[in-house]
């Protein structure tokens, strides 16, 4: 009997946390929290994949620092996109949906791949030309894989979820998608250094 009343307690004292978290008032704080939990997650997952193959030398907690600052930027883009994205296109039917996942594509895809090398070039005192030749040469596959991995998984997120869970979702998914922007972004065939510089 006490098990199973501990138990119900648990539940709705995680009930009343997850309810507080997404709650309006503490949504964006969430939202970013998240974002930087995740970008950091997968920039160690990547940093940790390129020790193992001999490509970096030492985990660099100045790069996971910068990719998290960078997930902060992109978190409050997309807080902010879906509130307007949901308030243009209300609804959750089929049209609705594909047309939001649509938009999502061709607007928020490119914006937030500019976010994420601005955000970064400023941690990492780049310059303007080293800021557009990074952009050049990397953005495009970036945006290649944002329409492999998104439009699906943007689908779900449009049809069943309510806005408040919208972010949290993307950077569940996204923390794939994560190892694979940091992966392209310190490409050493592309930036010709050694990891341990940065």
């Amino acid at each position: 009997m006490n098990v199973a009343r501990n138990m119900s307690s648990i539940i709705q004292r995680i009930h009343a946390i997850r309810e507080q978290l997404f709650s309006p008032k503490c949504l964006l704080y969430t939202n970013v929290g998240i974002s930087i939990s995740l970008s950091a997650a997968g920039d160690v997952l990547e940093q940790h994949y390129e020790i193992l193959k001999g490509e970096w030398d030492k985990w660099s907690l100045n790069r996971t620092r910068n990719m998290a600052a960078s997930g902060m930027a992109v978190g409050i883009v997309c807080h902010y996109w879906y509130k307007y994205l949901d308030a243009r296109l209300p609804g959750r039917t089929v049209n609705i949906v594909l047309k939001k996942v649509f938009i999502d594509q061709l607007i928020c895809s490119p914006l937030c791949i500019t976010m994420f090398f601005l955000s970064l070039a400023i941690l990492e005192n780049s310059s303007w030309s080293e800021l557009k030749s990074e952009i050049t040469t990397k953005a495009h596959r970036l945006y290649i894989a944002e329409w492999v991995v998104w439009p699906p998984a943007q689908i779900f997120n449009f049809y069943f979820l309510p806005n408040r869970y919208r972010v949290l979702y993307d950077n569940t998914i996204s923390l794939g998608y994560d190892v694979y922007t940091s992966q392209v972004k310190h490409d050493k065939a592309k930036c010709g250094s050694k990891g341990s510089k940065h």
